[in-house]
């Protein structure tokens, strides 16, 4: 049976509601940050997505900073590093997760022959003696990184990439759940252990329930850290395919925790829920990573924000329109300006490689707006200035308002 629309929202409330649910609508702590902050956080959006880029910050840095202000980032790095708040593993990509969440991904981690790519299913299906002694080994000889395991192809610098056979086995048995990461070197790279000696014994022991339950709390926890979303937002969230996901907003909205609502302009039913805040006003000011899960997923951010974003890093250099590393600044209720950003750490400098606002802004405004914060960026990163190249339409602006 259809569901009736209990509602029609206006499309600058359901902005201020997807707001709210993303800790927008609550102002930063004015005594210092603490772990307490930083795990409510981290419960709140149910995902910290992770990057290998840092020519800023690693991404899942930025979120707490986008929220919270500046903040000891070795306090984050504690939470993840094995001392049983949060854990690593594919939720929407690469991410830190909490770990009350570990049993709703069981399901993905024993099917990991259907979801788990090309090379690491191979590797279990044409070598399973050799992921058995990979295994073995990190059994009895304690946490290994894949470089422990062979030398870097001289073509392929670093570990990020450089899957190796021993590489490829030990991502798949991090894919199957037998492993986690006990943390990142300095490198980014993955430590990996058994999840037995990483992962809280209440976690370890928690029932696995069944995959439409695990599916059905996922769903769930998506609609919280959204507010207001489509389906397909939904789904997206933590990846997860259409059938089981519509299956699940399906069971969620008949028992009453997903209210069905129209909004305006969207084009699309969407799903409210039922303790979403609807904030009268929002006054934030954040600079966003791309990979933050208020506008990972671009087709949202342009139905909510009007504000048409790209990832352009993998775009050759001169048909890049705003830049590399590009993060939007959101100002009260709006996505107002883009900046793309580098740290160069060497220098001391918080480089604004190219600065653009958005139509119809109050120019002088924004500036001054987006210099404060960036000037409480590079003091977060620990650089010295903030430089700004005279490249878009707020560079000049944006230049006089740091004087």
């Amino acid at each position: 049976m259809t569901a009736r629309v209990v509602d029609r929202l206006p499309a600058a409330l359901a902005r201020r509601i997807a707001l709210a649910a993303q800790g927008f609508a609550d102002s930063r702590p004015s005594g210092g940050v603490d772990r307490r902050h930083l795990r409510r956080m981290a419960a709140r959006l149910g995902v910290l997505q992770i990057d290998s880029v840092n020519v800023l910050s690693r991404a899942h840095y930025l979120p707490a900073f986008s929220r919270l202000g500046p903040y000891r980032r070795a306090v984050l790095d504690e939470l993840a590093d094995g001392r049983g708040e949060l854990f690593e593993y594919w939720a929407h990509e690469a991410s830190f997760l909490p770990v009350w969440l570990h049993p709703h991904l069981r399901w993905r981690m024993a099917a990991a022959e259907e979801h788990a790519w090309g090379s690491m299913v191979r590797i279990q299906r044409e070598r399973p003696g050799y992921v058995a002694e990979i295994l073995d080994r990190v059994r009895e000889g304690g946490p290994l990184r894949a470089s422990d395991l062979a030398e870097p192809r001289p073509d392929r610098p670093g570990a990020m990439w450089n899957w190796h056979a021993g590489k490829t086995a030990l991502e798949w048995l991090f894919y199957t759940g037998v492993l986690t990461t006990r943390g990142r070197t300095a490198g980014f790279e993955r430590v990996y252990d058994l999840a037995e000696r990483v992962l809280p014994p209440a976690v370890l022991s928690a029932p696995t329930p069944d995959p439409a339950d695990a599916v059905r709390e996922l769903v769930r926890t998506a609609a919280r850290a959204l507010g207001v979303a489509t389906e397909r937002d939904l789904r997206d969230y933590f990846r997860l395919g259409p059938a089981v996901a519509r299956a699940a907003i399906a069971e969620l909205a008949g028992a009453g925790e997903l209210l069905p609502v129209e909004v305006a302009g969207w084009g699309a039913p969407a799903w409210l829920h039922p303790e979403a805040r609807r904030p009268r006003w929002i006054r934030a000011r954040a600079l966003l990573s791309p990979f933050d899960s208020l506008v990972w997923e671009r087709p949202r951010v342009e139905r909510i924000f009007g504000f048409r974003y790209r990832l352009e890093i993998y775009t050759p250099a001169s048909k890049r329109v705003h830049g590399y590393y590009v993060l939007p600044l959101l100002l009260g209720d709006r996505l107002v300006a883009r900046v793309d950003l580098k740290a160069d750490r060497p220098a001391g400098v918080l480089r604004v490689q190219s600065a653009f606002a958005e139509d119809g802004v109050h120019r002088a405004e924004v500036a001054a707006a987006l210099a404060e914060e960036l000037a409480l960026m590079a003091g977060w990163l620990e650089l010295d200035a903030v430089a700004v190249a005279d490249r878009g339409d707020l560079a000049a602006d944006l230049g006089a308002a740091l004087g």
